[in-house]
């Protein structure tokens, strides 16, 4: 099975959850950085084929309105709803400021410490504030008795460079991790 492009792939960045009162308010459960993305009017997909669009919004209480939905009866349709954009969507509606990154260009990118290669990074993991890279070890390491995948903060003095377009990331200290790992 051939891996989905960036294009098809959809990303995940909220989930709709029970209703609020008899209005036809429902929770909002934000799982991304972007909270500007849910403004009145915005619209995501639902799957690959439905969307919706926002009729209201409140951040501060973590409240939506969905299609103009004004009673419960009828929003509780959207009750555990998964909300998606396109990564499209996502570069065009979210401003990163220098050294930034969107979590999808960071994931299959080489991680290198030295000019040796460390492995691939799988995935970003948050734990507390701090971003992590979920690294999935090279193989030639692993034969070496080093553990199959290891987590390195995203941040400095490990952060050296980031060059999104080679898919190529420099850390520092990320061997003496692994080694400690």
């Amino acid at each position: 099975m051939s891996k989905q492009s960036n294009k098809e792939k959809l990303l995940h960045i909220a989930t709709v959850g029970k209703t609020v009162g008899i209005k036809g308010d429902m929770k909002l459960h934000i799982k991304c950085d972007f909270p500007e993305q849910f403004a009145k009017g915005a619209t995501f997909l639902i799957n690959k084929k439905e969307s919706i669009t926002l009729s209201d919004i409140d951040l501060d209480r973590g409240l939506v309105r969905i299609n103009n939905i004004t009673n419960s009866e009828d929003a509780k349709k959207f009750t555990n709803a998964k909300l998606f954009t396109t990564y499209e969507e996502t570069r065009k509606n979210c401003h990163l400021n220098e050294g930034e990154y969107f979590w999808f260009d960071l994931e299959d990118c080489e991680v290198y410490e030295d000019e040796k290669l460390l492995g691939i990074v799988k995935e970003i993991e948050r734990l507390n504030v701090t971003n992590y890279l979920s690294i999935v070890t090279d193989e030639r390491l692993v034969k070496e008795g080093f553990a199959k995948n290891f987590l390195v903060p995203f941040i400095k003095p490990f952060k050296v460079d980031v060059d999104i377009q080679k898919k190529h990331i420099t850390l520092s200290g990320a061997m003496d991790i692994l080694e400690a790992s």
